[in-house]
């Protein structure tokens, strides 16, 4: 499907080595040969696709001197004919060319518009172009390895498997229908069943990853909490390896959370270094430690500092906040061993100190462990919650289809089964509707 050229710049804003301006549509090779004169005899006409040629770019008011390249669909991102300039990274010649395109007669690009248009050429899958945004998008190494995946269509191979049963079950199911012999019904919806439970254990296995994705996505919320002036301000410095949080000797310091965020082997972990929780008659502060526990409450993973310095082991603030983490993933952490080495407290998980740096390498590792688990290969995660909800909405309805085996006749079973199909499709992208399609491609940037 060829439509009308559309321009755009493909590299980020400002000034660099090079940018890129990408022309994708019905003619781009013809908009080039206005404005592009190539080294040497050859005509870009007769440009070879997929190879770089040099010379002179026209910005109308300028000229500059770049690479031309020209990618002839179906064989190309988009499915359509593709021109891109590569001309020096200044902004002002990038905007030049850019305007030169739109005065030949090439449209402005939508956000994600080369995208979509690749969606809508079958060049990509729906869950596919979402990778593409992910990958873009990504914070942590494991975040674009997650994207890539998507991209790569290792979860739409998995969901148009699916849809390959379910296809096959509602193909019996109408047969049946068409061609009713009582006996063999019931059968059928035995066997019909069995399928359908089986579909349901795959479907929730594939559910259960975005447990994973989501942490993959987002990050690890760690709270590092605990009663004041036990270090835990000079802890999350030195996690991060920079001064984020003021650290002070005086209780009470942090009147609000303090955030930074850490990578740790490719995967992002959200610090939150909560006010000390204790009781206080100062207004400020007390505002401070509500913040605090509502942190501590929702975060996924826990780290409760204590002083070691400190005498009488765990008090009433301690057990406060031993209180809110209860049931949470938990590790406790004896400070300040840089004053004195008694490591006596069984409980404690790793003796820290945030000074020399003793023990944090240790503290990372466990909190890798408590936020994903022993380390895995890379695997398919699901991290798109617009996935999960459909993957979700499958489910419920192939439990509805289950149920109706027990009373329901095979034409009343198989609208659920094609509800199942319906979810999965939103996916994949064969039946998402033209709202969902757009509000994924709005998440682009221009350019791509």
């Amino acid at each position: 499907m060829m439509e009308e050229n559309i321009a755009a710049i493909a590299t980020p804003p400002g000034k660099g080595g090079v940018a890129i301006i990408r022309i994708s549509g019905r003619d781009p090779l013809a908009l080039a040969a206005k404005m592009f004169t190539p080294a040497g005899k050859t005509k870009v006409e007769d440009f070879e696709p997929y190879r770089m040629y040099p010379g002179r770019i026209d910005g109308g008011n300028f000229e500059d001197y770049g690479l031309c390249v020209y990618f002839k669909g179906p064989a190309s991102y988009t499915g359509e004919d593709i021109v891109e300039f590569q001309c020096h990274g200044g902004e002002s010649v990038a905007r030049g060319i850019l305007k030169q395109t739109f005065r030949l007669g090439a449209k402005s690009a939508g956000r994600g518009e080369f995208t979509k248009r690749a969606f809508l050429n079958g060049k990509l899958s729906l869950a596919s172009a979402e990778g593409v945004a992910d990958m873009i998008n990504g914070e942590s190494e494991a975040e674009v390895k997650a994207g890539y995946l998507l991209y790569s269509e290792k979860l739409t191979d998995k969901v148009r498997a699916l849809q390959s049963e379910l296809k096959t079950l509602l193909a019996g199911i109408d047969v049946s229908v068409d061609y009713p012999e009582e006996d063999i019904e019931e059968q059928h919806i035995a066997e019909l069943s069995v399928a359908l439970k089986k579909l349901r254990g795959d479907i929730q296995t594939l559910t259960e990853s975005y447990a994973v994705g989501k942490k993959i996505k987002s990050g690890v919320t760690v709270a590092i909490c605990g009663k004041p002036n036990t270090g835990k301000s000079s802890l999350l410095n030195r996690l991060l390896g920079y001064d984020k949080a003021i650290v002070s000797n005086v209780a009470g310091t942090t009147r609000d959370a303090v955030e930074g965020t850490l990578e740790i082997d490719g995967r992002k972990f959200n610090l939150y270094d909560t006010a000390g929780v204790r009781e206080s008659g100062d207004f400020i502060e007390n505002i401070g430690i509500e913040r605090a526990e509502a942190i501590i409450r929702s975060a996924d993973v826990a780290v409760f500092v204590a002083d070691m310095s400190a005498q009488g082991g765990v008090d009433e603030e301690d057990a406060r906040v031993l209180a809110m983490v209860q049931g949470k993933p938990l590790i406790k952490v004896i400070n300040k061993i840089d004053i004195t080495r008694d490591e006596t407290d069984t409980d404690a998980d790793v003796y820290t100190s945030a000074v020399t740096g003793e023990g944090i390498a240790k503290l990372k590792r466990l909190m890798y462990e408590k936020g994903f688990g022993a380390r895995t290969e890379d695997a398919a995660f699901l991290i798109e919650e617009r996935h999960f909800d459909a993957l979700k909405r499958a489910l419920d309805s192939l439990q509805k289809a289950i149920v109706a085996c027990e009373s329901q006749p095979l034409d009343l079973i198989g609208i659920d089964v094609k509800e199942a199909w319906d979810a999965l499709g939103e996916i994949t992208g064969e039946t998402a509707t033209e709202a969902i399609i757009q509000e994924i491609f709005e998440k682009f940037c221009v350019g791509k």
